[in-house]
């Protein structure tokens, strides 16, 4: 593929950073896990010239380089992997069982690792370049850890920046957007409390799984009748957990929810309907509920000039060809949310392209696109630059 904007000092360490991305890969970790990647990580930058603090906010990994007075800027790459039985046949597939780098941020670390050792080498910028290797992005909020170490007091940044790769997008083109981008992550555990028996007397039971079938239901109504048809939400029942016989009948079942939104308003209405719908239905069965409501990640939001800033940057050096064209919002979440509710930035996207057979991320099947390293890590520099001239 033609590699648009790749700078050549990136362009000549690229078989390097593949080893690196795939070094990685075979060996992925959890996360709050991540010692041995942070220690790569670490050690990599300190022998480029960075100012390397380890453990922040648990395992994470924060680098820093300045060239005298200036604007302070943040890079972020995410660790972790996932715990996943990889099912591919690379030859750097994963060798710890059960656990594989499914949603690219092997990718992520690589790239902003060639960025860095480019940025060390160059002397054509000014201020302090903050390049921050988060732990723990999938579900654990390393982002908020991160935080409530000190992040931002300990190493203040003017703005901060993040990157994702996305499957099925052109491959290496880069996608912004300002505004609401990412939605709200809200996990929802319902215990339904009836009253257990056999099955072959119901009468005398509350059956728990009927009222789990009612509340089920009932709540596919949230999203089509309550929401706004303008604005975006999710309600997923991803698991049903009841009962271990087909003659007993269970004294409790439970309902596992992700619950999303775009707006704080929308997570609101969802988090009040869902509560009155369970209380609700069950009541009417004369069953009771026990609900834990977990708000976890928040809207990602990000902020109109330095998505707007970023937008340039790649325009400058790669054209119209460089974007991808009318990116919306997605429904995923991520914990760069957080960071961004406390310092100006923005999230991009590049395009991932259709590997491996189109997988999407969180497949057993994934597999990052080495093709577009190098034109990751070369946007970090241009955006460093051009944030610290």
């Amino acid at each position: 593929m033609e590699q648009i904007g790749v700078l050549p000092e990136i362009a000549a360490i690229e078989d390097e950073v593949i080893e690196i991305r795939r070094r990685l890969h075979a060996h992925p970790e959890l996360g709050f896990q991540e010692h041995a990647t942070s220690e790569l990580v670490a050690s990599l930058l300190a022998g480029w010239g960075y100012d390397v603090t380890r453990g922040v906010g648990g395992t994470g990994v924060v680098g820093v380089l300045e060239r005298g007075h200036g604007r302070r800027l943040g890079l972020r790459a995410d660790m972790d992997a996932l715990p996943i039985q990889e099912r591919t046949h690379l030859p750097y597939v994963s060798r710890t069982d059960g656990v594989m780098h499914a949603c690219g941020h092997d990718g992520h670390t690589a790239m902003l690792l060639a960025a860095a050792r480019c940025l060390a080498q160059r002397t054509d910028w000014r201020g302090t370049l903050n390049l921050i290797f988060q732990p723990a992005e999938e579900g654990l909020g390393g982002a908020r850890k991160m935080i409530e170490d000190g992040l931002f007091e300990r190493f203040p940044c003017d703005a901060v920046f993040a990157m994702h790769n996305v499957p099925g997008f052109p491959a290496g083109r880069l996608g912004f957007r300002s505004g609401p981008f990412m939605a709200s992550a809200d996990e929802v555990t319902i215990r339904v409390v009836g009253r257990g028996g056999h099955g072959a007397s119901p009468q005398q039971t509350i059956d728990p799984v009927v009222v789990c079938a009612s509340i089920v239901m009932a709540l596919q109504s949230i999203v089509a009748r309550n929401v706004d048809p303008r604005e975006q939400a999710v309600v997923t029942v991803g698991a049903i957990h009841a009962g271990t016989a087909s003659n007993v009948i269970a004294p409790h079942a439970d309902l596992l929810l992700s619950v999303r939104a775009l707006s704080p308003e929308v997570r609101a209405l969802l988090e009040k309907r869902i509560c009155e719908i369970a209380r609700g239905q069950a009541a009417s069965y004369g069953a009771q509920v026990e609900i834990d409501y977990q708000r976890t990640y928040p809207v990602l939001v990000n902020h109109a000039d330095e998505t707007e800033f970023a937008r340039q940057v790649a325009m400058d050096y790669g054209g119209a060809q460089a974007l991808i064209e009318n990116l919306h919002p997605l429904m995923a979440s991520e914990d760069f949310a957080c960071m961004l509710e406390r310092c100006p930035g923005s999230y991009l996207s590049i395009g991932n392209g259709d590997t491996q057979g189109g997988c999407g991320l969180h497949h057993p099947e994934y597999d990052f696109n080495d093709d577009i390293l190098a034109i990751g890590a070369s946007f970090w520099v241009r955006l460093a630059q051009r944030a610290l001239q």
